[in-house]
């Protein structure tokens, strides 16, 4: 018996002005789903994976055409009325939303999210609701929740927001669970966590799984050899492969799924000049932030979140620096860019000069020669300003003497470069693709000619293959420009590729470093051996 079946669904989104026919988001998509099985819905970013987990639950804008049907336990969920909808979402099928940051309500406390299912679905009191909250903070892996009840989603870690997410989807005992990309931008320690209690509780609970993901090797991990485990690779709308998960990612048939699997990161950096000088190092560098007081921290006190750290940097190098949340990787980085708000101990020197003791106002000489690239191309963006604007910001206030053909020649220059071409010249950031964003804030970047660019989780927001276009960017400009990288990720796989050595932090210490690959095939301390085996 089928508990879910889903026949011909196509989903249409409405035009943006009258005379367009819409988007087709979803095309004549089929499939079935047992008690107790996992179906892996994969693909890129607007395959149609979380349009069609949203038709489950009914929760598609009014204005989305939606054809075909979709049975659960021979209900029509396409012929529901909002109010028989609501008695299905939450009680027989959950989600468990991408981002619990965004999905989780800021105003609300953690018991309070997490009860408002069990008023809504099961009527129980506030005792018995109190109660069972405790009982699934409990089941998802959160026992220490029990005092942190009255804790706001800021005030929580990010593994421990997915926790909550989970006690919340898992309140009424759903038959189906939905998790929508349950581990992006987690550190890997964390996601493993979260893989093996998904498990776990599907294993328990008897539940049937959709896991949304754009990440083959954390479906791969989640089959482990589970011949019920089914995987429907998602491309423009369309289903273009079903089967066991084993057989597809080993055996794939599609051209697009040979695509998605030969995107995993993969080769090495060009090799550094034997002769290569040191541009940038520090020694002894500690930062010290003050905690503030308040409920959890009435005593106030202070943060080593630096500890007395060495390092240099060659010429054409790449640095990777790992590590969980926490650990002191952003932060090293922005102490060595003076971009922090906390003066940093210990000295800093870039081409032979001590930028520790410079004010603000001399290091601005030296702000061109250091770039940064951040984590999410859309937020570091201003949603104002064309390409040509954003990429030439940074010539107007470093290079003013440039007359107005030079700088249209150095952004259609630059823009070239990172593989964009004039049609993007006039084009806003909501106007391109993820890796097209990211191509942009790199050109920023470059148009200034630095020499040390700290790239800070560059590809945790980007799909697989688009991952390894900028990874093979990245590392062609390395080799042409002879830029040095110091690049932050908690995605071992892209910084293996990317990096020529490696350390490893942990509460604001170094706790390994050495030559990439040598830390990869031998790693000596635990703490390192632990991150690799939970990615292995």
């Amino acid at each position: 018996m089928n508990l879910l079946s889903v026949k011909n669904l196509s989903i249409r989104f409405p035009s943006s002005n009258q005379t367009g026919s819409g988007v087709e988001a979803v095309k004549s998509v089929s499939f079935d789903l047992k008690k107790g099985e996992t179906l892996a819905l994969v693909g890129e970013s607007g395959s149609g994976k979380s349009v069609t987990a949203l038709s489950l639950l009914g929760l598609l804008p009014k204005s989305t055409a939606v054809s075909g049907d979709i049975f659960y336990d021979k209900q029509c969920l396409t012929q529901m009325k909002e109010p028989e909808f609501q008695r299905i979402r939450g009680k027989h099928i959950a989600m468990i939303f991408q981002e619990p940051m965004t999905a989780l309500n800021p105003l609300h406390s953690l018991e309070k999210q997490i009860a408002e299912t069990l008023f809504t679905h099961e009527g129980l009191t506030p005792k018995q609701a109190h109660i069972r909250v405790l009982e699934l903070l409990d089941l998802v892996g959160f026992p220490e929740g029990k005092d942190r009840l009255n804790a706001y989603p800021h005030q929580l870690s990010g593994g421990q927001r997915q926790r909550v997410m989970i006690a919340m989807a898992l309140a009424c005992d759903p038959k189906i669970l939905i998790a929508d990309e349950p581990t992006t931008a987690l550190d890997v320690t964390i996601q493993a966590g979260i893989i093996n209690l998904l498990k776990e509780l599907q294993k328990k609970l008897s539940m049937s799984l959709i896991l949304i993901s754009h990440d083959l090797g954390m479906v791969k991990k989640f089959a482990n050899g589970d011949h019920t485990s089914h995987i429907g690779v998602m491309c423009k709308g369309a289903m273009v492969e079903f089967g066991e998960i084993h057989n597809v990612l080993s055996k794939p048939t599609h051209p697009y799924t040979q695509h998605l699997i030969a995107s995993e990161p993969c080769g090495h950096p060009f090799s550094v000049a034997s002769n290569a000088s040191t541009l940038l190092s520090c020694d002894n560098v500690s930062v010290t932030f003050g905690k503030p007081k308040n409920f959890w921290n009435p005593y106030g006190g202070t943060l080593k979140a630096v500890d007395d750290l060495s390092l240099d940097l060659k010429e054409g190098e790449t640095i990777g620096i790992v590590g969980e949340s926490g650990s002191g990787k952003s932060t090293l980085a922005y102490a060595l860019l003076r971009l922090l708000n906390t003066p940093s101990e210990g000295a800093i020197i870039f081409n032979g000069a001590r930028l520790d003791q410079k004010s603000q106002k001399e290091l601005r000489p030296y702000r061109s020669k250091l770039q940064v690239i951040f984590q999410d191309p859309f937020s570091s963006l201003n949603p104002r300003f064309s390409a040509s604007q954003i990429v030439g910001e940074g010539l107007k206030i470093h290079e003013p003497h440039l007359t107005g053909t030079q700088h249209r020649e150095r952004i259609f220059s630059v823009l070239q470069d990172v593989g964009l071409g004039e049609e993007h010249y006039d084009r806003y950031p909501h106007e391109f693709s993820g890796g097209q964003r990211q191509r942009l804030a790199i050109a920023r970047a470059l148009i200034l000619n630095p020499n040390v660019v700290v790239l800070d989780e560059p590809t945790s927001a980007l799909d697989r293959s688009v991952q390894a276009e900028v990874i093979e960017l990245l590392r062609g400009l390395q080799k042409d420009l002879r830029l040095s990288y110091l690049f932050i990720s908690h995605d071992l796989k892209v910084v293996r590729a990317m990096s020529h050595r490696m350390i490893v932090m942990r509460e604001g210490k170094i706790v390994e470093a050495g030559d990439a690959e040598t830390l990869f095939n031998a790693p000596k301390h635990p703490y390192t051996q632990s991150l690799l085996l939970a990615v292995a």
